[in-house]
């Protein structure tokens, strides 16, 4: 191995280091305690060291939620395959959408609420932002209903998903009645 293949492999861990420890701290005490200074104590890394990976906390914001939008992908991906028809496979998104969101609130967050510097809907749209709706569009297309745009019937049947998670997460939902609100969504929205 070259000295330069091993320098960008180290680098590459010091970007990983650096994503996660930014997750970790917003998880456990949220975005406002994710500091450059307080990364960089917990890293055993200089803020240069930091800055020299990230121009400061919005492009660290934006990496998780590139990070995060993978893995809502995967686990919508996952629940999907899983699933016994169509009916089932939009139930079973519907209730891994919520449950990322419930399980990962600062990710969540970076993903949609927070300015992370990232494109959403642009010819630049990162990948990762591109699949993770892709995944929802994959799971959905055929719901649609006839003579519905599977794209528009994605977008919205994902901000009424949205609103779910963010209203729940709010208390201005009760979460007991989560399951029937799914059913709900599934059953008005939802022509399969």
């Amino acid at each position: 191995m070259s000295v330069q293949e091993r320098k960008q492999r180290e680098r590459a861990s010091r970007e990983r280091l650096i994503v996660a420890t930014a997750r970790e701290l917003a998880e456990e005490h949220g975005w406002e305690a994710v500091t450059t200074r307080r990364l960089a104590e917990r890293i055993e890394y200089s803020q240069p060291v930091l800055y020299s990976h990230f121009r400061g906390k919005r492009e660290i914001i934006g990496a998780v939620a590139l990070q995060g939008a993978t893995e809502m992908a995967a686990a919508v991906r996952a629940a999907a395959a899983t699933a016994d028809g169509p009916r089932a496979r939009v139930a079973a998104l519907a209730r891994t959408y919520l449950a990322f969101a419930a399980a990962h609130p600062a990710v969540y967050d970076a993903m949609f609420q927070l300015d992370g510097g990232l494109a959403f809907a642009q010819e630049d749209t990162p990948a990762p932002l591109k699949d993770a709706f892709a995944a929802l569009l994959e799971s959905l297309s055929d719901a649609a209903g006839k003579g519905v745009s599977p794209g528009l019937f994605t977008e919205t049947f994902w901000a009424a998903l949205h609103g779910l998670a963010t209203l729940t997460r709010a208390g201005r939902l009760p979460a007991e009645y989560a399951e029937q609100r799914v059913a709900l969504l599934v059953d008005r929205l939802a022509v399969v």
